[in-house]
This record gives C-alpha cells, sequence and structure tokens, in this order.
C-alpha cells in the first residue's frame, strides 16, 4: 500500500483517481497504465478544471471551417484558402530552461500548424517577466530568463524559415516566480486539403516519423500542472530539446506526404508524447488501437514502454496511413533523413493494446482515458483583494504635473520599443511580411489569393486583476481594433489563458469571470474562438500571476497596399480621437508609475460603441477621408501622438485636459483628416454614432507640443528606441 501511495503521489493522482482508475480497469494499473493515466488525466492534458467553463465560447461563423477540438482553428480566407492558427502557452518549461523551454514552444505550435495540412507563415508571440530592473539578483535572473527566451524563439523560428512578425511584450512583480511564454502561429492550405488528428478504418497502419525517442522531457505533461517551488530547478529533465533543422525537415515530409494523400490522420507528438498523439487519434474515430514499442526509433539503450509512451522527445509525428501506403511513406521519410517506422495498426473497438516484444505490457480503454477525462467543479470565490481595490476612486493627480508624468511613462519598458527583441527574429524571410513590430497589427500578404492578413495579439493583465470579466472583454476589443485601425475586418481569435492554480477557489472565479468576458465580447464583436489553450498553475510559493487571458486575433484585409499605418502624412492636417474618452486610469500605466498602486474598478464595455468603431475606421480608411490611424493604448493619447510622430518625423501640435492626455479608456482611435476632408469624416461618425473629438494639427516642426509642453523628436526617438536595450542586456 505505501508503494501505491508513493506512486501516485510522483504521479500527481489523488486517491479518488485511483480509485476511478480501478474501476475502469476492473483491476489495479501497472506502472504503464499509471503513467498514462496520469498524464492525459492531468490538467495540462484533460482541462480538467476549466472545461466546465470552456463551454459556450462562440465557435461559429460562416468563415469557420474548424473550430475547437483538433490540432488548430481554420478559417476561410477566401479563393478556396484557408489560414490555419493556434496559440499555445510553453510557461513551466520556459522558467525552469528558458532557451530550449522557448524554442520547444515555437517547434510545438509550428507542428499543430503543419499537421493540419497547412504551411506555415507567420509567428507571433507574448512573453511576461518580473521585474526587469530591480537592482538585485532578482533583476537579474529575469533579465537572463528574458535574453534565454528571445534567443530561444528567435533560433528555432530563424532555423524554421518562418518571420515572426510580431509580438507582445510586458513585466509586473506577479511573474517573478513564473514567466508567461505564449506562441502563436499561422499557416496557410487550400480548403480542401486540411488534414484532421483521426486514426480509423480498422487494419491501417500507425506510423512513427520524425526524431528517435529519448528521455528528454519525461513528465513534461504533468510538471506542467503543478506550481513552482524552491525544489522547481531539479525539474530541468522534464524540459523538452528542440532541432529546428529536423523540424524543417519533418515540415517538408509532412506536406510531401499530404499532397501524395497518403494517410487518413496525423497528429503531433506534444504533451505527453506518444501517449497523447496515440490515444487522442484513437478516440477522436472511436477506435481501437494495438502499438508495438519495441518497434518505436530510440535514441538511448535500455529505454522502457513507460518512457517511451511519456516521453516528450521533439520533432515526432504519429500517423494513420491509408493501407497500402506504408512504402510510400518510407521512401518519402527517407529522403528528408527521417526516422520512420510502422509500430502499429488500428483495431475494432475501443481498446488500447500495447506490446513489449509482442507481450501485452498495458491494455487500456480509450474513452475514458481522451474523451471522458474527470471533470472537476472546483470552489469559486470572489478574491478577498477586491474589497480593498473595487472601492478606490481613481484620477488624475492635481499635483502631477504634464511634463512630469509624460517623461515617467515614455521612459517605462512597456511604452519603450522592443527593437532589441524583434531585430532577433527574422520578420522578413518568405518575403510575404507588409508590417512588422510597429505597434498595432501586424500585416502578411498571403500569396495564394492576394488578400491581406493582419495579426494582433494583446492582453492587459493588470486590468484583468481588477475586473478579470471586463478586462478579458477589453482584451477581445483590443485586439480587434489594432486590426481595425488597419481597414482590416477582424475574422476570429485564440486565446491562451493564463491563470495561477485551481486548487485556489479565488482563481478559479477569476477564470470564470474571464472566460465568460470572452464570450460575451466574442459573440458580440462577430469574432469566434475557433482554438486555445489553459495554463494553470502559474503561481510560485504562495504568489499567483495576475489573471492573463492572452487573446491573438487575425483579420482579413482584400488589399494590402491599402492597409493604413500610424505614420503622420502632411503637415496641417487635423488630428481627430474617435470614440469617448472617459477619463479612466484604473490598471493605467499612469496609477502604475506615477501613483505606484493598482486600484478601481472597470466601466462595462460598450461592445456597441466599439463595434461601431471598427466600422467607421473601415469606412473612413476605404473612402480615403483617414489618412493615418491608431488606437489609443498604454500611456493613453498621449503616448499616442508620440508614438505616431516618430514614426513620421513629423510633429504636432495638441490642446487637451492634461486628465484626458493620459486616460486609458476603452474604444478609443486617433485619426489624421485632411482638412479638405473634414466634412465628409464627419458624416461618417454622424453615420455610426461615433464620438469625435478635434485634438489639434500636425506640424513640419520635429517636436510634439501637448498644451504648453514641447518635446523634441529627436529627444523622443532616443530615449524610445535605447531605454529597453539598456535594461536587457545589463548582466
Amino acid at each position: 500500500m505505501q508503494d501505491i501511495q508513493q506512486s501516485l503521489k510522483a504521479h500527481k493522482l489523488t486517491q479518488q483517481d485511483f480509485k476511478q482508475i480501478c474501476s475502469l480497469l476492473g483491476r489495479e494499473p501497472n506502472l504503464v497504465e499509471l503513467g498514462i493515466f496520469s498524464a492525459m488525466w492531468s490538467e495540462h492534458c484533460s482541462y480538467k478544471s476549466s472545461r466546465i467553463y470552456l463551454k459556450g465560447f462562440p465557435t461559429k461563423a460562416e468563415w469557420v471551417v474548424q473550430g475547437p477540438g483538433e490540432n488548430a482553428g481554420v478559417i476561410d480566407i477566401g479563393g478556396g484558402i484557408v489560414a490555419v492558427f493556434k496559440m499555445e502557452s510553453h510557461n513551466h518549461p520556459s522558467f525552469i530552461e528558458p532557451y530550449a523551454g522557448a524554442a520547444t514552444g515555437v517547434g510545438g505550435i509550428l507542428r499543430d500548424i503543419f499537421t493540419m495540412g497547412a504551411r506555415p507563415v507567420a509567428s507571433l508571440n507574448s512573453i511576461r517577466f518580473g521585474d526587469l530592473c530591480n537592482k538585485n539578483t532578482l533583476g537579474t535572473k529575469h533579465r537572463y530568463l528574458l535574453r534565454g527566451v528571445v534567443k530561444g524563439i528567435g533560433d528555432y523560428g530563424n532555423c524554421m524559415g518562418i518571420p515572426t512578425i510580431g509580438g507582445e511584450f510586458s513585466t509586473e512583480s506577479c511573474y517573478n516566480g513564473n514567466i508567461l511564454v505564449n506562441a502563436f502561429s499561422i499557416g496557410i492550405a487550400k480548403k480542401e486539403e486540411i488534414f484532421y488528428g483521426r486514426a480509423e478504418g480498422i487494419g491501417n497502419p500507425v506510423i512513427y516519423m520524425g526524431s528517435k525517442t529519448g528521455r528528454d522531457g519525461l513528465g513534461g505533461a504533468v510538471m506542467s500542472s503543478d506550481s513552482f517551488n524552491e525544489h522547481s530547478a531539479s525539474l530541468r529533465p522534464t524540459v523538452q530539446l528542440g532541432d529546428p533543422f529536423t523540424e524543417k525537415l519533418l515540415l517538408e515530409a509532412c506536406l510531401e506526404i499530404f499532397k501524395e494523400n497518403l494517410i487518413i490522420g496525423i497528429q503531433d507528438m506534444g504533451a505527453a508524447g506518444l501517449t497523447s498523439s496515440s490515444f487522442e487519434m484513437a478516440g477522436r474515430a472511436n477506435s481501437g488501437m494495438r502499438l508495438h514499442l519495441d518497434r518505436v526509433p530510440m535514441r538511448e539503450n535500455n529505454m522502457n514502454p513507460y518512457e517511451l509512451m511519456l516521453s516528450e522527445s521533439q520533432e515526432r509525428m504519429l500517423l494513420c496511413a491509408k493501407k497500402g501506403c506504408e512504402k510510400r511513406i518510407l521512401e518519402i521519410c527517407q529522403k528528408w533523413e527521417l526516422d520512420c517506422a510502422i509500430i502499429g495498426e488500428v483495431c475494432e473497438g475501443d481498446t488500447m493494446e500495447l506490446l513489449w516484444y509482442d507481450e501485452v505490457c498495458a491494455k487500456l480503454p480509450i474513452s475514458p482515458i481522451s474523451e471522458n477525462a474527470p471533470i472537476l467543479q472546483r470552489p469559486v470565490k470572489i478574491p478577498q483583494y477586491l474589497s480593498q481595490t473595487t472601492h478606490k476612486q481613481v484620477g488624475f493627480h492635481p499635483s502631477h504635473s504634464l511634463e512630469e508624468v509624460f517623461k515617467t511613462l515614455w521612459n517605462s519598458l512597456e511604452i519603450s520599443s522592443k527593437q532589441w527583441i524583434y531585430e532577433q527574429y527574422d520578420s522578413s524571410v518568405q518575403g510575404n511580411t507588409y508590417r512588422s513590430n510597429e505597434g498595432d497589427a501586424s500585416l502578411l500578404r498571403i500569396k495564394e489569393n492576394g488578400v491581406g492578413l493582419a495579426l494582433s495579439i494583446g492582453c492587459n493583465p493588470r486590468l484583468c486583476y481588477l475586473n478579470p470579466k471586463e478586462g478579458a472583454k477589453r482584451a477581445v476589443a483590443k485586439c480587434g481594433r489594432e486590426i481595425a485601425v488597419l481597414g482590416a475586418k477582424p475574422l476570429a481569435l485564440t486565446d491562451c489563458l493564463n491563470f495561477g492554480s485551481p486548487e485556489n477557489p479565488e482563481v478559479m472565479w477569476q477564470f470564470k469571470e474571464s472566460c465568460e468576458g470572452i464570450k460575451e465580447a466574442a459573440a458580440f464583436l462577430q469574432t469566434p474562438v475557433v482554438s486555445g489553450n489553459v495554463s494553470l498553475y502559474n503561481r510560485s510559493d504562495d504568489m499567483e500571476i495576475f489573471p492573463t487571458p492572452s487573446i491573438a486575433m487575425v483579420g482579413i484585409i482584400q488589399n494590402p497596399n491599402e492597409a493604413m499605418d500610424a505614420k503622420f502624412k502632411k503637415v496641417g492636417n487635423a488630428l481627430y480621437l474617435l470614440g469617448k474618452n472617459k477619463l479612466e486610469f484604473s490598471g493605467s500605466l499612469y496609477q502604475k508609475y506615477c501613483l505606484n498602486e493598482l486600484m478601481g474598478d472597470l466601466d462595462p464595455l460598450d461592445l456597441k460603441a466599439e463595434q461601431q468603431l471598427w466600422k467607421c475606421l473601415y469606412q473612413g480608411i476605404q473612402t480615403h477621408c483617414i489618412q493615418s490611424a491608431k488606437e489609443v493604448g498604454s500611456g493613453g493619447i498621449a503616448i499616442t501622438l508620440a508614438k505616431m510622430a516618430i514614426l513620421s518625423e513629423l510633429g504636432c501640435k495638441i490642446q487637451l485636459d492634461v486628465a484626458e492626455l493620459f486616460s486609458e479608456s476603452p474604444s478609443l482611435a486617433i485619426v489624421e483628416i485632411p482638412q479638405d476632408r473634414i466634412q465628409d469624416f464627419e458624416r461618417i461618425t454622424k453615420e455610426y454614432g461615433i464620438h469625435s473629438t478635434y485634438l489639434g494639427y500636425i506640424l513640419k516642426e520635429s517636436y510634439v507640443q501637448l498644451n504648453d509642453i514641447r518635446f523634441k523628436i529627436k529627444d523622443l526617438r532616443q530615449t524610445f528606441y535605447h531605454h529597453f536595450v539598456e535594461i536587457a542586456q545589463k548582466l
């Protein structure tokens, strides 16, 4: 009995789990079977704590080809072409081993894309760290983590020849013990050539292809379903090691196999490796499967069934081939210098039978493990901290001068250019990048049908901490708004829901509320959720991260040459604010850096106003009334105008109440209007019911004048492009 208890503890299984396992099997499990249950019923693989709140996400629209449930979501972008995209986390591995963790995070999300039959064409990322500016060992550690993560992302993507064209970065002390690394990728395919992760057809062979299996990554899925503590450094062996050059070969081999129509289904061996891929493929098709584990290509000596089933070695795929096509698949793999072996076949029934040199080493029912894992309804409780934060009125302090606040915010890490990061990513490879890393959305030309895809990613975790539901709604709206200021139409989104421990009722309340916010915003704004990921246990000792529901959105513009940018165009043109500035400071940069607090609540987001703003921007850009545009984000109007100025080298003169300059109300955009088109512009704003405010005009002089204070563009550029570099490179 003592041995069983120790085994259950090592596998993060409860006594209740063990009873359920024994009931399913009619006996006690052996070690291989226990390991399989542990991986498949882990939080990372089963979503057992989160699944009840993921129901009800809007997932359908006329342009949605495939929603959640497969390796990635698929939307129709015209001309028989589809876009395939998803976002996933690699938080825990990246904290333990930043370079390898971030690199394999990129590799994993790319495999999710080309597993669907699509060639990856671009990547984004969202990365969050702790106190980088801290002068003690904490700051040194996070600067080390930052450098490792950025190099891991850059090296893997660059070696694969896939451009990284945008991203998001932020720092908060809540990430001191648990950084976040979220990776997004998008690929392109013909609509009729999408492949799915299913193993069906009795007698069809199951084929292993890719790298050999080693012991790296053992227990990765289980590790990602636990919190960090002082012993977390010992988890390094659970972090996978990636090889982008092998993945490039795997990509090309898979696409060749797809082109020749040799398979029924395919699945990446990601979290839980051969276990998850085999059980999920069989489970989706209601099939059985038999695997001969001794036939799996092995990288190390004396490996056993337990290790082969749970290894998370990278760059591996599991195929369900059409009977008779085995030889051709083996030839293609040999051509691309990949290991390949027929390791099993699809069977009748609902049983996974694992053999080791012709002896059964595990025999398990498939659907209870893959499709019907335990669902937990964990306790929820409104966080205690909200009783202190929500009743605090937050405004602009009268003692703060315009010049003081502007310089403080402009010098912050959030505002400073992340060029040091982006320069390590190849953003122009493949030759289809129209715009990257300039703020707002990135833009990609799709050569197959000529359209442009706008990609945005973001979330303000401070807002989600103060009000998880409204913060999540604003994350959806902001990503859509960044696409709308380009003149593109937002179509669909993927999410990566990063939260603390589900064993904490306050965290589960945050999760529940955030899901409701995404559901409400995505449904109203007609941007369905087509794929996603949940990452829980993002905590260290007693510190939970802020709720961080990262959103990545995809939009379309028919002619990418007509996309709008944020550069001022002509001296004398008028600058207007679209939307109502409601003087909101809760969770703002002003509050963080000038008041050193995080207090207040968020007003409900007016989704109708947000939707109308998108339509107004689209119409204004289509009719050429609007000649530059930028959504108002962190730092408010003052910071947004300064960014527009340094992009164009033209100045501007603005007259506005000081508080209005730094407010961070949602649903705002700044637009440039030619003097002879102002009446047309006013007609459009009236048509869509959008409030507009005249701010000022564009100057030929190289300064930004806010009321009576002038800031030289030369000085603004110097700070903007150099401050972050100095911090990031500091040892």
